[in-house]
Protein backbone atom coordinates (compact mmCIF):
# COMPACT_ATOMS: atom_id res chain seq x y z
CA UNK A 1 0.00 0.00 0.00
CA UNK A 2 2.75 2.65 0.94
CA UNK A 3 4.21 1.69 -2.42
CA UNK A 4 1.23 2.48 -4.19
CA UNK A 5 0.95 5.93 -2.16
CA UNK A 6 4.08 6.71 -3.52
CA UNK A 7 3.26 6.42 -7.24
CA UNK A 8 -0.11 8.02 -6.38
CA UNK A 9 2.26 11.24 -4.72
CA UNK A 10 4.75 11.18 -7.81
CA UNK A 11 1.14 11.89 -9.91
CA UNK A 12 -0.18 14.94 -7.12
CA UNK A 13 3.62 16.74 -7.49
CA UNK A 14 3.19 16.43 -11.59
CA UNK A 15 -0.29 18.35 -11.04
CA UNK A 16 1.33 20.86 -8.78
CA UNK A 17 3.73 21.78 -11.07
CA UNK A 18 0.84 22.86 -13.13
CA UNK A 19 0.51 26.14 -10.94
CA UNK A 20 4.35 26.81 -11.50
CA UNK A 21 4.21 30.47 -11.95
CA UNK A 22 1.19 31.01 -11.12
CA UNK A 23 0.47 30.29 -7.50
CA UNK A 24 3.04 32.31 -5.45
CA UNK A 25 2.32 33.55 -3.00
CA UNK A 26 0.40 30.43 -2.35
CA UNK A 27 2.49 27.24 -2.53
CA UNK A 28 2.50 24.35 -5.38
CA UNK A 29 -0.13 21.77 -4.26
CA UNK A 30 -1.35 19.02 -6.44
CA UNK A 31 -4.27 16.39 -5.35
CA UNK A 32 -5.39 12.87 -6.16
CA UNK A 33 -8.40 10.85 -5.68
CA UNK A 34 -8.37 7.68 -5.23
CA UNK A 35 -10.85 5.27 -5.50
CA UNK A 36 -10.65 0.88 -5.06
CA UNK A 37 -7.11 1.26 -7.15
CA UNK A 38 -7.75 3.63 -9.61
CA UNK A 39 -7.79 7.27 -9.85
CA UNK A 40 -11.60 8.88 -9.51
CA UNK A 41 -10.28 13.17 -9.33
CA UNK A 42 -7.45 14.98 -9.69
CA UNK A 43 -6.60 18.71 -8.88
CA UNK A 44 -3.42 21.21 -8.29
CA UNK A 45 -4.10 25.01 -7.25
CA UNK A 46 -3.51 27.39 -9.94
CA UNK A 47 -3.03 30.55 -8.04
CA UNK A 48 -4.55 32.91 -5.65
CA UNK A 49 -8.32 32.79 -5.74
CA UNK A 50 -8.89 30.00 -7.50
CA UNK A 51 -10.19 26.21 -6.13
CA UNK A 52 -7.18 24.61 -3.98
CA UNK A 53 -5.97 21.49 -5.17
CA UNK A 54 -7.90 18.66 -3.09
CA UNK A 55 -11.54 20.88 -3.70
CA UNK A 56 -10.55 20.34 -7.31
CA UNK A 57 -9.79 16.67 -7.29
CA UNK A 58 -12.94 15.88 -4.77
CA UNK A 59 -15.44 18.12 -7.64
CA UNK A 60 -13.73 15.61 -10.28
CA UNK A 61 -14.37 13.10 -7.93
CA UNK A 62 -17.73 13.55 -7.18
CA UNK A 63 -20.19 10.89 -5.12
CA UNK A 64 -16.94 8.68 -5.94
CA UNK A 65 -14.87 10.54 -3.25
CA UNK A 66 -16.61 8.91 -0.47
CA UNK A 67 -14.75 6.02 1.44
CA UNK A 68 -12.19 7.49 -1.04
CA UNK A 69 -7.89 8.01 -0.42
CA UNK A 70 -6.73 11.39 -0.87
CA UNK A 71 -3.23 11.69 -2.02
CA UNK A 72 -2.21 15.50 -1.48
CA UNK A 73 1.23 17.10 -1.47
CA UNK A 74 0.68 19.61 1.64
CA UNK A 75 -1.08 19.82 4.79
CA UNK A 76 -4.82 20.35 3.82
CA UNK A 77 -5.72 23.93 5.03
CA UNK A 78 -8.40 24.12 7.96
CA UNK A 79 -8.93 28.10 7.78
CA UNK A 80 -10.90 30.56 5.70
CA UNK A 81 -8.92 32.85 3.74
CA UNK A 82 -9.33 33.51 -0.12
CA UNK A 83 -11.93 30.41 -0.01
CA UNK A 84 -13.12 28.01 2.46
CA UNK A 85 -11.14 25.51 4.03
CA UNK A 86 -10.17 22.15 2.47
CA UNK A 87 -10.63 19.97 5.74
CA UNK A 88 -14.28 20.77 5.84
CA UNK A 89 -14.54 19.92 2.18
CA UNK A 90 -12.44 16.52 2.38
CA UNK A 91 -14.76 15.64 6.07
CA UNK A 92 -18.06 16.35 3.95
CA UNK A 93 -17.15 14.64 0.99
CA UNK A 94 -16.55 11.77 3.19
CA UNK A 95 -13.31 10.50 2.55
CA UNK A 96 -11.52 7.99 4.30
CA UNK A 97 -8.06 8.57 4.28
CA UNK A 98 -5.48 11.41 3.80
CA UNK A 99 -2.24 11.01 2.25
CA UNK A 100 -0.07 14.29 3.26
CA UNK A 101 3.53 14.96 1.57
CA UNK A 102 4.65 17.42 3.95
CA UNK A 103 2.87 19.43 6.50
CA UNK A 104 2.41 23.07 5.83
CA UNK A 105 4.54 25.83 7.93
CA UNK A 106 1.98 28.66 7.27
CA UNK A 107 -0.30 26.46 9.51
CA UNK A 108 1.57 26.48 12.32
CA UNK A 109 4.02 23.87 13.70
CA UNK A 110 1.27 21.51 15.49
CA UNK A 111 -0.23 20.79 12.15
CA UNK A 112 -3.64 21.54 13.16
CA UNK A 113 -5.07 20.75 9.36
CA UNK A 114 -4.31 17.35 9.95
CA UNK A 115 -5.32 17.08 13.58
CA UNK A 116 -8.81 18.29 12.31
CA UNK A 117 -9.00 15.66 10.12
CA UNK A 118 -8.31 13.33 12.51
CA UNK A 119 -10.61 14.02 15.00
CA UNK A 120 -13.47 13.75 12.25
CA UNK A 121 -12.38 9.82 12.09
CA UNK A 122 -10.17 10.34 9.18
CA UNK A 123 -6.86 8.30 8.88
CA UNK A 124 -4.48 10.60 8.09
CA UNK A 125 -0.32 9.35 7.20
CA UNK A 126 2.06 12.10 6.54
CA UNK A 127 5.51 11.86 4.65
CA UNK A 128 5.52 10.24 1.98
CA UNK A 129 7.69 11.31 -0.35
CA UNK A 130 8.15 14.40 2.23
CA UNK A 131 11.58 15.56 0.46
CA UNK A 132 9.75 16.00 -3.23
CA UNK A 133 7.38 17.67 -1.41
CA UNK A 134 9.16 20.28 0.54
CA UNK A 135 11.82 20.67 -2.09
CA UNK A 136 8.85 22.01 -4.25
CA UNK A 137 7.71 24.92 -2.12
CA UNK A 138 10.87 25.62 -0.59
CA UNK A 139 11.04 29.54 -1.31
CA UNK A 140 7.25 29.21 0.29
CA UNK A 141 8.80 27.39 3.01
CA UNK A 142 11.71 29.89 3.86
CA UNK A 143 9.52 32.96 3.25
CA UNK A 144 6.86 31.38 6.02
CA UNK A 145 10.01 30.64 8.36
CA UNK A 146 11.69 34.05 8.37
CA UNK A 147 9.95 36.50 6.53
CA UNK A 148 13.01 36.67 3.55
CA UNK A 149 13.04 35.04 0.47
CA UNK A 150 14.85 31.45 -1.37
CA UNK A 151 17.71 33.34 -3.42
CA UNK A 152 18.83 31.70 -6.38
CA UNK A 153 21.89 32.88 -8.42
CA UNK A 154 21.49 32.48 -12.12
CA UNK A 155 24.62 32.33 -14.64
CA UNK A 156 25.94 31.09 -18.10
CA UNK A 157 29.16 30.84 -18.66
CA UNK A 158 31.76 29.06 -20.87
CA UNK A 159 33.45 25.86 -20.12
CA UNK A 160 36.37 28.07 -18.72
CA UNK A 161 34.15 30.35 -16.55
CA UNK A 162 33.78 33.46 -18.73
CA UNK A 163 30.41 35.10 -18.77
CA UNK A 164 31.72 37.20 -21.71
CA UNK A 165 34.88 37.55 -24.15
CA UNK A 166 37.39 40.26 -24.04
CA UNK A 167 35.30 42.64 -25.71
CA UNK A 168 32.17 42.19 -23.48
CA UNK A 169 30.44 40.27 -26.00
CA UNK A 170 28.58 37.72 -24.25
CA UNK A 171 24.94 36.57 -26.36
CA UNK A 172 24.75 33.65 -26.90
CA UNK A 173 27.07 31.43 -24.59
CA UNK A 174 24.31 29.20 -24.07
CA UNK A 175 22.07 27.35 -26.46
CA UNK A 176 17.95 27.70 -27.07
CA UNK A 177 17.35 25.21 -24.63
CA UNK A 178 18.93 26.69 -22.48
CA UNK A 179 16.78 29.80 -22.66
CA UNK A 180 14.13 28.30 -22.28
CA UNK A 181 14.93 26.72 -19.15
CA UNK A 182 16.12 29.68 -17.83
CA UNK A 183 12.89 31.14 -18.45
CA UNK A 184 11.06 28.50 -16.41
CA UNK A 185 12.90 29.84 -12.99
CA UNK A 186 11.82 33.28 -13.96
CA UNK A 187 8.39 31.93 -14.27
CA UNK A 188 9.40 30.70 -10.83
CA UNK A 189 10.41 33.60 -9.18
CA UNK A 190 8.39 36.26 -7.58
CA UNK A 191 11.27 38.53 -8.15
CA UNK A 192 14.58 38.94 -10.44
CA UNK A 193 17.51 41.49 -9.62
CA UNK A 194 20.08 42.98 -11.90
CA UNK A 195 22.72 45.59 -11.10
CA UNK A 196 23.12 49.02 -12.53
CA UNK A 197 26.29 47.59 -15.08
CA UNK A 198 23.90 45.08 -16.51
CA UNK A 199 20.93 47.25 -17.27
CA UNK A 200 23.01 49.75 -19.13
CA UNK A 201 25.32 47.43 -20.93
CA UNK A 202 22.54 44.86 -21.78
CA UNK A 203 19.33 46.55 -22.01
CA UNK A 204 17.52 43.59 -20.36
CA UNK A 205 13.35 43.16 -20.45
CA UNK A 206 13.91 40.77 -17.65
CA UNK A 207 10.31 39.46 -18.46
CA UNK A 208 9.21 35.60 -18.89
CA UNK A 209 9.16 34.25 -22.31
CA UNK A 210 8.36 31.30 -24.34
CA UNK A 211 6.84 28.12 -22.47
CA UNK A 212 5.35 30.46 -19.80
CA UNK A 213 4.88 33.61 -21.25
CA UNK A 214 1.05 34.63 -20.92
CA UNK A 215 0.27 32.19 -17.97
CA UNK A 216 2.89 33.03 -15.82
CA UNK A 217 2.59 36.08 -13.52
CA UNK A 218 4.99 38.98 -14.30
CA UNK A 219 7.90 39.10 -12.14
CA UNK A 220 9.07 42.03 -9.89
CA UNK A 221 12.04 43.19 -11.69
CA UNK A 222 14.11 44.81 -9.37
CA UNK A 223 17.52 47.46 -10.31
CA UNK A 224 20.32 47.81 -7.79
CA UNK A 225 21.73 51.32 -8.47
CA UNK A 226 23.35 52.63 -5.37
CA UNK A 227 24.21 56.42 -7.19
CA UNK A 228 21.46 57.02 -10.05
CA UNK A 229 23.10 55.61 -13.20
CA UNK A 230 20.47 53.63 -14.61
CA UNK A 231 18.37 56.05 -17.31
CA UNK A 232 14.90 55.90 -17.24
CA UNK A 233 14.89 54.88 -20.86
CA UNK A 234 15.64 51.26 -20.90
CA UNK A 235 12.97 48.38 -21.57
CA UNK A 236 13.30 47.48 -17.49
CA UNK A 237 10.97 50.70 -17.59
CA UNK A 238 8.79 49.88 -20.05
CA UNK A 239 4.85 48.60 -19.08
CA UNK A 240 5.45 44.81 -19.81
CA UNK A 241 5.88 44.08 -16.02
CA UNK A 242 6.61 46.05 -12.43
CA UNK A 243 9.71 47.18 -11.59
CA UNK A 244 11.27 48.37 -8.52
CA UNK A 245 14.47 50.72 -7.92
CA UNK A 246 16.58 50.08 -5.31
CA UNK A 247 18.86 52.71 -4.50
CA UNK A 248 20.49 55.17 -1.49
CA UNK A 249 20.88 58.27 -0.58
CA UNK A 250 23.57 58.76 -2.73
CA UNK A 251 21.14 58.71 -5.74
CA UNK A 252 20.46 62.55 -7.10
CA UNK A 253 16.74 63.95 -6.84
CA UNK A 254 15.95 64.31 -10.66
CA UNK A 255 17.00 60.80 -10.76
CA UNK A 256 14.43 59.71 -8.09
CA UNK A 257 11.86 61.68 -9.93
CA UNK A 258 12.61 60.40 -13.32
CA UNK A 259 12.29 57.06 -12.46
CA UNK A 260 9.19 57.60 -10.69
CA UNK A 261 7.77 59.25 -13.87
CA UNK A 262 8.73 56.25 -15.91
CA UNK A 263 6.31 54.64 -13.92
CA UNK A 264 8.87 52.86 -11.36
CA UNK A 265 8.53 52.31 -7.09
CA UNK A 266 11.33 52.91 -5.47
CA UNK A 267 13.12 52.15 -2.05
CA UNK A 268 16.07 54.04 -0.78
CA UNK A 269 17.77 51.27 1.53
CA UNK A 270 20.54 51.53 3.81
CA UNK A 271 24.59 51.25 2.02
CA UNK A 272 27.32 48.38 2.57
CA UNK A 273 30.32 48.81 3.54
CA UNK A 274 31.41 49.57 0.45
CA UNK A 275 28.60 52.48 -0.04
CA UNK A 276 26.41 50.29 -2.44
CA UNK A 277 22.56 49.05 -1.63
CA UNK A 278 22.51 46.52 1.32
CA UNK A 279 21.50 43.60 -0.63
CA UNK A 280 20.57 42.46 3.04
CA UNK A 281 18.26 45.21 3.56
CA UNK A 282 17.14 45.33 0.31
CA UNK A 283 16.07 41.27 0.39
CA UNK A 284 14.39 41.86 3.93
CA UNK A 285 12.23 44.69 1.94
CA UNK A 286 11.42 42.25 -0.84
CA UNK A 287 9.99 39.91 2.00
CA UNK A 288 7.88 42.24 3.37
CA UNK A 289 6.30 42.97 -0.79
CA UNK A 290 5.71 39.20 -0.04
CA UNK A 291 8.44 38.17 -2.60
CA UNK A 292 9.19 34.15 -1.86
CA UNK A 293 11.66 33.11 -5.02
CA UNK A 294 14.35 35.77 -5.82
CA UNK A 295 16.45 34.99 -8.65
CA UNK A 296 19.42 37.10 -8.81
CA UNK A 297 20.50 37.29 -12.84
CA UNK A 298 23.12 40.46 -12.56
CA UNK A 299 26.55 40.80 -13.46
CA UNK A 300 29.85 39.20 -11.34
CA UNK A 301 30.06 42.88 -9.08
CA UNK A 302 26.26 41.74 -8.04
CA UNK A 303 26.79 38.01 -7.73
CA UNK A 304 29.91 38.34 -5.50
CA UNK A 305 27.90 40.95 -3.20
CA UNK A 306 24.48 38.34 -2.45
CA UNK A 307 27.11 35.65 -2.18
CA UNK A 308 29.38 37.65 0.39
CA UNK A 309 27.07 38.38 2.17
CA UNK A 310 25.11 35.07 2.74
CA UNK A 311 22.22 35.47 0.60
CA UNK A 312 22.35 33.14 -2.33
CA UNK A 313 20.82 29.71 -1.24
CA UNK A 314 21.11 28.08 -4.51
CA UNK A 315 23.51 28.37 -7.40
CA UNK A 316 22.26 27.44 -10.87
CA UNK A 317 24.70 27.61 -13.89
CA UNK A 318 24.07 26.84 -17.78
CA UNK A 319 28.04 26.00 -19.12
CA UNK A 320 28.33 25.67 -22.88
CA UNK A 321 30.54 23.61 -24.53
CA UNK A 322 33.04 26.88 -25.30
CA UNK A 323 36.58 28.29 -24.26
CA UNK A 324 36.81 31.99 -24.43
CA UNK A 325 39.64 32.33 -22.65
CA UNK A 326 41.81 35.85 -22.20
CA UNK A 327 42.70 37.71 -18.87
CA UNK A 328 40.36 40.66 -19.04
CA UNK A 329 37.45 38.73 -20.37
CA UNK A 330 35.09 38.87 -17.09
CA UNK A 331 33.86 35.58 -14.94
CA UNK A 332 30.79 34.45 -13.28
CA UNK A 333 32.07 35.73 -10.00
CA UNK A 334 34.18 38.81 -9.28
CA UNK A 335 35.14 40.55 -6.02
CA UNK A 336 37.88 40.18 -4.24
CA UNK A 337 37.50 36.01 -3.67
CA UNK A 338 37.67 34.06 -0.91
CA UNK A 339 41.17 33.08 0.17
CA UNK A 340 43.14 30.86 1.10
CA UNK A 341 40.92 28.11 -1.13
CA UNK A 342 39.96 26.46 1.91
CA UNK A 343 37.59 29.65 2.96
CA UNK A 344 35.63 29.38 -0.19
CA UNK A 345 31.96 28.80 -0.37
CA UNK A 346 31.00 25.19 -0.16
CA UNK A 347 28.44 23.77 -2.53
CA UNK A 348 26.56 20.21 -2.14
CA UNK A 349 24.92 18.19 -3.33
CA UNK A 350 25.55 18.74 -6.63
CA UNK A 351 22.92 18.17 -9.72
CA UNK A 352 23.83 17.89 -13.03
CA UNK A 353 21.83 17.54 -16.44
CA UNK A 354 22.79 18.10 -20.25
CA UNK A 355 20.28 20.25 -22.24
CA UNK A 356 21.31 19.66 -25.63
CA UNK A 357 24.74 20.50 -25.74
CA UNK A 358 25.28 22.69 -22.86
CA UNK A 359 25.30 21.24 -19.16
CA UNK A 360 23.18 22.93 -16.29
CA UNK A 361 24.64 22.21 -12.92
CA UNK A 362 22.50 22.72 -9.20
CA UNK A 363 23.88 23.25 -6.14
CA UNK A 364 22.67 24.28 -2.50
CA UNK A 365 24.96 26.30 -0.15
CA UNK A 366 26.01 23.68 1.44
CA UNK A 367 24.40 23.79 4.83
CA UNK A 368 21.79 27.03 3.95
CA UNK A 369 19.86 28.30 5.86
Amino acid sequence: MARDHEAYMRRALELAERGWGRASPNPLVGAVVVREGSVVGEGWHAGPGTAHAEVMALREAAGRARGATVICTLEPCDHFGRTPPCTRALIEAGVARVVVGATDPNLGADAPGIAELRAAGVEVEVGTLEAEARSLNVAFDRHVRTGRPFVIWKSASSLDGKAAAADGSARWITGEASRADAHRLRAWSDAIVVGAGTAIADDPALTVRGEYAGTARAPLRVVVDSSGRVPPRLRLFDDTAPTLVATTDRAPEHRLRAWSDAGADIVVVERDADDRVSLSALAEDLGKRDVQGLLVEGGPTLAWSAVLDGLVDRVVMYVAPLLVGGASAPTVLAGSGFAPITSGLRLGPLHAAPIDDDLKVVADVHGHR
